[in-house]
């Protein structure tokens, strides 16, 4: 998928190019630009020598020597003043610099970390929307698969109260449905159940012949006798989940790539959706275009049945997939952001 949420270290991440958030001079320091100094080996600082510093807020680009990738992008962002001193404006402007770079130098893929969320003190919720929302509109008009590289998941955590709310709608739906079951529940409801001669609740020893055999009709059928298999399964099929996709697009009134950009799909994965009728997705997939399209609960899970999957209270991705849709937020990087968060599937090709 386009933008992917990963857990790593980004000095091992094989992309073509990897970011630095540098300081002004470029020659190493601590955190990510210390690690990626390191990994680098020293030819890295031997060319940044020559570039001249950075100024905030702007990008400059190195081969990667050491490194898995291709590139390394330095990119100088804010120090956290309290919010006031245009530290936004500056760090969309190392992302945006960065993917201008990136996109010159004929890359297809690179990886980001959250830029002055260490030691510069940008709060890491605000420097992870920054991250995501830049990126995702640089997205909608560029073909770049682009990775945000969290060291340690914890430091990610679909905090505050949004992180509290989807905790609780978890416990309330999960942890109930996988209580142990009360005996004494089951008791009273089979002591509810009036015992009579037709009432066969031992089936072992139930007799044979409950309902008349002359009940039955034989005379007719569901399906003519002459009728072939292939008619039969003809008559028979549904709209396919290709085929309720491209409907649902074309009654919302979007163009493909407005539906699989905001699904966070790759171009190349919808082209095979749209070119065979009976393409089965993932069950990310499908729901990930179930949020593009802003679906309601009912409407996902028709799309997804489509596709042979369904949602359930067993299984803590779909608890968090409910809770978002149920409440019409259908940012699917923020709900990306939750799954991480939980440990579970990125929605998305």
């Amino acid at each position: 998928m386009p933008l992917q949420i990963i857990r790593n270290d980004i000095t091992k991440v094989t992309c073509d190019a990897i970011v630095n958030a540098a300081n002004c001079t470029l020659l190493g320091g601590g955190g990510v630009d210390g690690a990626i100094h390191k990994a680098a080996g020293k030819g890295l600082l031997e060319e940044c020598k020559k570039l001249g510093g950075c100024e905030t807020g702007q990008a400059k680009i190195t081969a990667g020597y050491k490194l898995p990738a291709k590139f390394v992008i330095h990119t100088v962002g804010p120090v956290w003043k309290g919010g006031n001193m245009g530290e936004k404006e500056q760090l969309i402007s190392c992302y945006k610099n960065s993917l201008s770079l990136a996109k010159e130098y004929g890359c297809e893929s690179v990886a980001f970390p959250l830029i002055s969320s260490g030691v510069y003190g940008y709060p890491v919720d605000d420097a992870f929307k920054v991250a995501v929302d830049t990126v995702a509109e640089f997205l909608m008009h560029n073909d770049m698969l682009v990775y945000i590289v969290v060291y340690n998941k914890n430091a990610l955590a679909a905090s505050g109260k949004l992180f509290a709310d989807i905790a609780q709608y978890i416990d309330d739906n999960y942890v109930a449905e996988h209580s142990p079951y009360d005996s004494r529940r089951i008791n009273n409801c089979m002591e509810s159940i009036p015992l009579s001669e037709t009432n066969f609740l031992d089936f072992e020893n139930a007799p044979t012949a409950a309902i008349p055999a002359e009940s039955f009709d034989y005379s007719t059928s569901l399906f003519e006798a002459d009728q072939s298999l292939e008619s039969v399964i003809d008559d028979m099929i549904d709209e396919s989940f290709s085929e309720m996709l491209l409907r649902i697009i074309d009654e919302k009134g979007m163009t493909d790539s407005q539906c699989y950009k905001k699904a966070n799909i790759d171009r190349k994965l919808f082209s095979k959706i749209r070119s065979n009728p009976h393409y089965k997705p993932s069950k990310t997939t499908a729901i990930a275009f179930a949020v593009a399209l802003e679906l309601d609960l009912a409407q996902t899970k028709e799309l997804l049945m489509k596709a042979g999957f369904a949602l359930s209270h067993s299984n803590k991705f779909d608890i968090i997939i409910e809770y978002f849709i149920t409440r019409k937020n259908y940012n699917i990087f923020e709900i990306n952001e939750a799954l991480f968060a939980f440990d579970q599937s990125l929605l998305g090709a």
